[in-house]
């Protein structure tokens, strides 16, 4: 089989048409349903399969980057009866456990990336809806700021999963509605049982929408509402964007090579070895690092770093561990930190910042088991050391090597380990680690700036084993055979148990609670087995169900 492709731009796009009309754009739904990713299925009633999110991702990130002066997006449907029937259910019939949990996962991080957009980018998203928002269909509208309901008696909202498919909305639907919409419980169980949805005044009523209009006046609101965010957004409308050109990468059947990344594939371990390089040289401010365009090194690197774990993610399931390895000079990384962090009021340098914080989550919420080796020459600082901060373990050599002039490694903590790139749950990466401990983590921003050795980095919660030269080649390979010998279901549900430690967040519930039940559901006879829903979905008859509860 193909292996899946993440790179895309807008004039290969076949599902969406994107528009800009100075500050308002529209991305205009438009499934093609002989589209689809694999073969066997067709794409019918605007329904979705994973690469129809992959254009809208590229979309999002396109009008972040490209149209600086973009302060509202319009979301609709080219076609009349229908806004989405959501995700397609011959896709989800006929596709592998593996693959329903990676295209949920990757459509719940797109949509969440609108709602960043939102908080973060002064880019309000708008959803028109006229006809049927069903399922995944409704899941994209809630993660708009506004959405606009055609009152025509047929135009309606629906979460059908439970009746119709034995499954729950699987990109976050019944969360955004209590947490985000504050849909009463009472209604919101009521509306998820109503296969056929809500329309009108009730939909209106309940929360489920925000405006209700006349059919012909649709898209005439949502212009208006479109042009009233537009004004209140601080989104630069005469700046030039970055354009995101095409990703250079050199691809081999064991390696993935990007201008500041190499991905290595140990098959016969199951190990990925991510070699991650600081910059080159340090631009001499914001207008220089706007000049660099997608060539400045904290998005060239965000963005092959996001190629790069999409690619793992859904095409070399059985490479179960990433090691997470760094090489280059400190002081560079934290000068382009300053850069980042310094030019406050430089949309460029949010856009650069925001992208790098939903990449670190996207390696968050992998189910791979995540190493960090920081030997002599490793660059852990700043920005680069969230990526050891983001490892279910570190490893950190204590001391020089015999016959390596290198000095003994370091790492440096610096402004953006203490809030700028939030993790899942809102804190900090250090912040989470040290949850129990926060006089270690106040000592931790005592000694930001400092070239920290390994018995500082442990003592400080860094480091989880800093052994020296004599043991690191044995421990390294012990954890690296231990973690290839458990089961990678149950690493999977450790991991991500243990990674989403502090407060619990929308994202959270999403990627901690949801994730793990619609897993254990799509496994279960009452969904995918030969009398399952998601099997008869279709064919006229009715699903069997083991009627015991679990």
């Amino acid at each position: 089989m193909d292996a899946i492709e993440f790179q895309t731009e807008p004039g290969r796009y076949r599902h969406w048409r994107l528009g800009v009309a100075g500050r308002v754009a529209t991305l205009t739904l438009d499934v093609a349903e002989d589209g689809g990713l694999r073969p066997g299925y067709s794409l019918k009633l605007n329904s979705y399969d994973l690469g129809v999110d992959i254009e809208l991702y590229d979309a999002t990130q396109r009008l972040r980057f490209e149209h600086p002066e973009v302060a509202a997006v319009i979301l609709v449907s080219a076609k009349d009866r229908v806004f989405s029937a959501g995700a397609n259910i011959p896709m989800l019939a006929q596709s592998s456990h593996a693959e329903k949990v990676n295209f949920c996962k990757f459509t719940n991080e797109t949509r969440l990336g609108l709602e960043d957009a939102s908080a973060h980018s002064g880019q309000q998203w708008i959803a028109a809806i006229r006809g049927i928002a069903a399922g995944g269909g409704y899941e994209l509208a809630l993660a708009a700021d506004w959405i606009i309901l055609a009152d025509d008696g047929a135009s309606a909202v629906a979460l059908p999963e439970v009746p119709l498919l034995a499954v729950l909305p699987g990109t976050g639907g019944l969360t955004r509605l209590v947490d985000k919409r504050q849909v009463r419980r009472d209604r919101a169980d009521a509306f998820c049982t109503l296969a056929e949805g809500v329309r009108g005044r009730r939909a209106l009523d309940w929360r489920l929408v925000d405006e209700l209009v006349p059919a012909s006046r649709l898209l005439a609101a949502a212009a208006g509402r479109a042009a009233a965010f537009a004004l209140r957004s601080a989104r630069p409308a005469a700046s030039a964007g970055i354009a995101l050109t095409p990703l250079e990468r050199q691809v081999g059947a064991d390696r993935r090579d990007y201008d500041h990344l190499r991905v290595t594939l140990d098959r016969a371990q199951g190990v990925a070895i991510f070699l991650i390089t600081g910059p080159d040289a340090l631009p001499a401010d914001a207008a220089a690092a706007r000049r660099q365009g997608a060539g400045f090194w904290p998005l060239a690197l965000a963005r092959a770093l996001d190629d790069a774990i999409l690619h793992l993610r859904a095409n070399e399931p059985e490479i179960g561990t990433w090691l997470l390895t760094t090489a280059g000079e400190a002081e560079r990384v934290l000068g382009c930190d300053s850069l980042l962090l310094g030019a406050t009021g430089d949309w460029f340098m949010g856009e650069v910042r925001h992208f790098w914080k939903r990449v670190l989550k996207r390696l968050d919420v992998s189910a791979r088991s995540l190493i960090a080796l920081i030997e002599p020459g490793s660059c852990c600082a700043g920005s680069l050391l969230e990526l050891a901060l983001a490892a279910d373990r570190v490893y950190m050599l204590a001391g020089a090597r015999a016959g390596d002039n290198r000095p003994p490694a370091t790492v440096t903590l610096g402004a953006m380990n203490f809030g700028p790139l939030p993790a899942a749950n809102g804190l900090a990466r250090l912040a989470t680690r040290l949850l129990g401990e926060p006089e270690t983590l106040a000592r931790a921003q005592a000694a930001a700036g400092g070239a920290l050795p390994a018995e500082a980095a442990t003592r400080l919660g860094i480091a989880t084993f800093a052994p020296d030269e004599i043991d690191w080649d044995d421990e390294v390979r012990v954890a690296l055979q231990e973690r290839a010998s458990f089961s990678p279901d149950a690493l999977s549900g450790m991991e991500a148990n243990l990674r989403f430690a502090g407060p619990e967040t929308l994202e959270t519930k999403i990627f901690g609670r949801l994730s793990a039940w619609q897993n254990w559901i799509f496994q279960r006879p009452n969904a995918v087995g030969e009398a399952g829903a998601l099997k008869r979905y279709g064919t006229g008859a009715r699903a069997g169900f083991d009627r015991r509860r679990v």
